[in-house]
């Protein structure tokens, strides 16, 4: 009985110390989900050790084995979201426009998988009574709707992340990528690739290099 209560008291310090290894080396992205790969591999974690440390018939080793290989696999999926656009929208997905300049978009929001009166629950959670209001709602990859109102000066959204255009955020301002590129050949940037983060504020554009 003894060596039972054992047997769990390792298993599950095991993944305790795997997730405390897994957050050390990613970030705290595990602690306030904002993909929901990032929930997800919660959860997975949840049920190897739930679905695990009971089971006498799998031994530590076998079970050391299968952490190994989560996080092995969390690893390799935040490599790639981190240096690969095309992964990182095929993992994380992207942000989809429901709103744009007071017109609601039926088919995306079926897509999100959005009836009209959770949108408008959405929207009234937000001090929003009217979709006419709306310049842009963009439903984030953690189910948050953003919402910029149309008296609204700035955007609430970067127009580059991670050396990537973010069209809708343009959108927002009334700007075109011509537009974005004369304003970072100002600023002696040639690629998009070399720009980490760009902000639009009162007229200006912020950049954070690489």
């Amino acid at each position: 009985m003894i060596l039972s209560y054992v047997n769990i008291a390792i298993k599950l310090a095991l993944g305790l110390i795997s997730l405390i290894i897994v957050i050390n080396i990613t970030g705290k992205g595990n602690l306030a989900p904002s993909s929901a790969i990032d929930a997800v591999q919660n959860y997975v974690l949840g049920g190897i050790i739930g679905g695990v440390i009971y089971n006498s018939s799998i031994g530590i080793l076998q079970y050391l084995i299968i952490l190994l290989i989560w996080i092995c696999l969390v690893l390799s999926m935040r490599w790639l979201k981190t240096n690969s656009s095309f992964f990182k929208v095929a993992i994380d997905g992207k942000p989809v426009v429901l709103i744009s300049r007071g017109k609601l978009d039926t088919e995306a929001c079926r897509t999100a998988g959005l009836t009209a009166h959770e949108v408008m629950f959405k929207l009234r959670s937000n001090g929003i009574y009217s979709i006419k209001t709306v310049k842009q709602a963009v439903l984030e990859q953690n189910g948050q709707l953003i919402i910029v109102q149309s008296e609204e000066e700035n955007p609430r959204f970067p127009l580059i992340t991670d050396g990537t255009i973010q069209l809708q955020a343009l959108d927002s301002i009334d700007k075109t990528e011509d537009w974005l590129m004369e304003k970072l050949k100002e600023q002696d940037v040639e690629n998009i690739s070399d720009v980490f983060l760009a902000e639009y504020e009162n007229g200006n554009l912020n950049l954070v290099k690489y």
